[in-house]
C-alpha cells in the first residue's frame, strides 16, 4: 500500500517537472543555475500539493480497511459453510480462478508462482499428499475412499482416475450446490466411479463402522465446529489396515508460543472472515488422531512454505485477469474483501502464526469396535 502511494506521488511530481523548462521562462538566456533558483520553489510547492493529495488518499485508504474490510464479515454460525459454499459455487468466481480443486497449491523452492500455473500446482499438492499418505495406485487399485469436504470434486474426480476403474471415491460436503456441480463434471470428465452427497461429517449417518480403505481430508477441518468429533467420526469409518490422511489450515502451537494481543486479534479476523469456527495446531490434531486410540503411526507436518505462494498467487490472478470478478458488479465489495483476506492469510503464514498441518496415520488392524 505504501509502495503504491509512493508511486502516486513520483509520478504527480514527474508530471508537474515536465512543465518547467527554459522554453516556459521568458524569452532570455537563463544560466542553468538561474534555472534552478527558479523552479525549485515551484517544485517544492506542486510537489507539496501533490503530497497532500496522496497522503489524504493514502488516510482515506487507510480509513476504509480499518472501518470496511478489516471488519469481518462472514462469521461461523450453524448454517454458515453450507451457505457460503452454495453462493460461491453459484457466483462462479472461486472455480474460474482455482479451476475445480479448492485447495492450494505446492511448490518447491526454485519455482516462482508467477510462471507456474496455479492448477498445477494444485495437480502437484495432490500427488504429494497421496505420495505423504502411502497411497499408491499399485497397492490401493481396488480402495474404497472417502473424500471429506470434497468441493467441486476435483480432488475426488483425480484420485478416481488415478487409482484406476475399479477404486470407488465418495466426497462429501454440506454444499447441495457443490454436489450438483461435482456431479456434473464426473459426467463431463466420464469419472463415473466418483459419486457425491450431502452428507454432515460430524455425523456421517451414511456410513458403517469400517468402511473405507482410504479417509481423505483435504482443507475441511477449518470449518468443522467440533475438531475432535471430526477426527473420530473420520477414524470410525476407515477400515482396520486403513490409510488416514489430512491436510488444514492450522494456528501454531500456542503452548510453545504464546499468542499476543495481535496475535489473537488476526486469529480472530481469519476466523471471522471465511466462516471458521476456529483453528487448531498440527500437533493438536495428531494428538485427537492417537486419542481415539483406533491408530498408529501417526505424523505430523508443517507444508507452510511449500503453499504459501497460492495465497499472491490467486491475487496475482484476479489483477492479471480481472473479468472473473469484474464480470460480477453486484460482487465487487465481496471480491475486496476476499482479496484482502488472501493477503491477510498469506502474511499469517508467513510470519508463523499459521502452519499448513499435514497428519497421516494407519487404523490398528485389531483396532476395538468405535463405541
Amino acid at each position: 500500500m505504501k509502495v503504491f502511494f509512493a508511486a502516486i506521488v513520483l509520478a504527480a511530481v514527474a508530471g508537474c517537472s515536465e512543465g518547467f523548462t527554459s522554453t516556459n521562462l521568458p524569452h532570455r538566456q537563463t544560466k542553468s543555475s538561474e534555472l534552478k533558483m527558479v523552479a525549485t520553489p515551484v517544485l517544492q510547492k506542486a510537489a507539496l500539493k501533490v503530497g497532500a493529495a496522496a497522503g489524504a488518499a493514502a488516510l482515506a485508504g487507510t480509513g476504509f480497511v480499518k472501518l470496511v474490510l478489516d471488519k469481518p464479515s462472514r462469521p461461523y454460525t450453524a448454517n454458515s459453510v453450507g451457505k457460503e459454499y452454495d453462493e460461491w459455487t453459484e457466483q462462479g468466481i472461486v472455480e474460474y480462478y482455482w479451476g475445480e480443486h479448492i485447495h492450494l497449491g505446492y511448490y518447491s523452492k526454485e519455482e516462482k508462482y508467477k510462471f507456474k500455473p496455479l492448477r498445477e500446482a494444485q495437480y502437484t499438492f495432490i500427488d504429494k499428499m497421496m505420495e505423504f499418505g502411502g497411497i499408491d495406485p499399485s497397492t490401493d487399485s481396488e480402495a474404497k475412499v472417502l473424500d471429506v469436504g470434497c468441493g467441486f470434486g476435483g480432488t475426488s474426480r483425480y484420485l478416481a482416475r488415478k487409482l484406476g476403474p475399479k477404486a470407488e471415491v465418495t466426497g462429501i460436503t454440506l454444499s447441495p450446490k457443490q454436489v450438483e456441480r461435482a456431479t456434473e463434471l464426473a459426467v463431463e470428465q466420464e469419472t463415473p466411479n466418483a459419486k457425491f452427497m450431502v452428507e454432515d461429517a460430524l455425523e456421517m449417518p451414511s456410513f458403517p463402522d469400517n468402511t473405507f480403505d482410504i479417509v481423505w481430508a483435504c482443507e475441511s477441518g477449518e470449518h468443522m465446529p467440533d475438531k475432535k468429533k471430526y477426527i473420530e467420526q473420520m477414524m470410525r469409518v476407515l477400515k482396520p489396515g486403513g490409510k488416514f490422511v489430512m491436510a488444514t489450515w492450522c494456528q501454531r502451537d500456542d503452548r510453545l508460543v504464546p499468542f499476543d494481543k495481535r496475535d489473537r486479534r488476526d486469529l480472530q479476523y481469519l476466523y471471522d472472515e471465511w466462516s471458521h469456527p476456529y483453528f487448531i495446531s498440527k500437533e493438536a490434531y495428531k494428538e485427537l488422531v492417537e486419542g481415539t486410540g483406533l491408530m498408529e503411526n501417526a505424523v505430523a507436518e508443517d507444508w507452510a512454505r511449500e503453499t504459501r505462494a497460492s495465497w499472491r498467487h490467486t491475487l496475482w490472478l484476479g489483477i492479471k485477469n480481472p473479468w472473473g470478478w469484474l464480470s460480477k458488479p453486484r460482487r465487487y465489495m465481496r471480491c475486496f474483501r476476499d482479496g484482502y483476506c488472501l493477503e491477510r492469510f498469506h502474511r499469517a503464514f508467513k510470519r508463523g502464526l499459521m502452519e499448513y498441518g499435514m497428519v497421516t496415520a494407519t487404523k490398528k488392524t485389531d483396532a476395538p469396535p468405535s463405541e
